[in-house]
């Protein structure tokens, strides 16, 4: 029996369609935004994970939890991850 691919971009389409697949997503957008941040700014810098890690003074697998959205980093994890990876860090309140 042969599977069918399907693109990601139609799946994630036909997902979206459903309330409680949408609800899900948008209570994750704040985990998602925090995520795609780190991993920009290290792939600003040029950096890999290791790379980061060692000017934080910490391990690989710290930073890939910080990249992976589930963590709640403090503020001076955020200054230690934005001085290491050479960018400036930016709090806002938004309504």
């Amino acid at each position: 029996m042969t599977k069918q691919m399907i693109p990601a971009e139609e799946a994630f389409a036909e997902w979206r369609t459903e309330p409680a697949y949408q609800a899900t997503y948008d209570a994750l957008e704040e985990e998602f935004t925090l995520a795609r941040a780190f991993i920009e700014a290290r792939s600003r810098a040029h950096l890999t994970q290791e790379q980061v890690a060692e000017r934080m003074g910490t391990t690989q697998a710290v930073i890939a939890r910080l990249e992976s959205g589930r963590v709640r980093p403090s503020t001076r994890t955020l200054e230690r991850f934005a001085a290491a990876t050479g960018s400036r860090l930016r709090i806002t309140f938004e309504q």
